[in-house]
């Protein structure tokens, strides 16, 4: 079925043997760095925006976390890749997982935000917070580039959705500093959860797309 396969580019020459081993254990290396940085990232957050009342730093550090239960099944498909037999299995198993991720944190989003719209609570200012946003919105697009490589050497949409989910995070960097600047420069506290409001439909469509199974790798 379609929906179930994973769009492969034609054409296009994928590495073998000695050479894909190197490209895999180079994806290892990216998957750890990644969970290593947002594992920090995740606590750093949580305690940030909890202390902070601010529903985007909650929420971005929850997808810190989503992000690290992403590695864990991009790095299990990795070690799977060698084994032909086995790597479509673990290609469609990882990317569904992926997916899964993301909707999770679509829905906590969304429903903090409305929340925090509804009953007018101000987030305090964060400085913590602004500083990991500007720090991750650094890091997390070098992630991208070289993840995206990988996934596309070794022709796996599954790596392509973790590596997409690495620029999501990119993404609600970017919006968390915007939401978190405003609320501390002009006293716009509604920015706040705004910026949650606005981290929703990218991520719940990349998750649809790879609970789908029609995430593509890039070339």
């Amino acid at each position: 079925m379609a929906g179930d396969s994973v769009l492969k580019t034609a054409h296009r020459d994928l590495p073998g043997g000695e050479e894909r081993l190197v490209t895999v254990r180079r994806g290892r290396a990216l998957q750890y760095l990644t969970i290593a940085w947002n594992s920090g990232e995740c606590v750093v957050a949580l305690a940030a925006g909890f202390l902070a009342g601010s529903i985007a730093l909650v929420g971005f550090g929850l997808d810190s976390a989503i992000e690290v239960t992403s590695s864990l099944a991009a790095l299990w498909r990795l070690r799977r890749d060698l084994d032909e037999t086995r790597r479509e299995a673990a290609e469609r198993r990882a990317l569904r997982i992926i997916g899964i991720c993301f909707l999770l944190l679509a829905a906590y989003v969304l429903y903090e935000a409305i929340i925090t719209l509804v009953v007018r609570k101000p987030p305090e200012h964060s400085t913590v917070g602004i500083v990991l946003a500007a720090l991750s919105l650094i890091v997390m697009p070098l992630l991208v580039y070289y993840k995206r490589r990988v996934a596309s050497q070794l022709g796996s949409g599954a790596l392509e959705a973790e590596a997409r989910q690495t620029l999501v995070c990119a993404y609600l960097s970017a919006i968390l500093l915007v939401g978190l600047g405003l609320n501390a420069w002009l006293g716009y506290w509604w920015a706040d959860p705004v910026a949650g409001v606005a981290m929703v439909p990218l991520i719940a469509w990349e998750g649809l797309e790879a609970v789908r199974g029609r995430t593509c790798y890039v070339t």
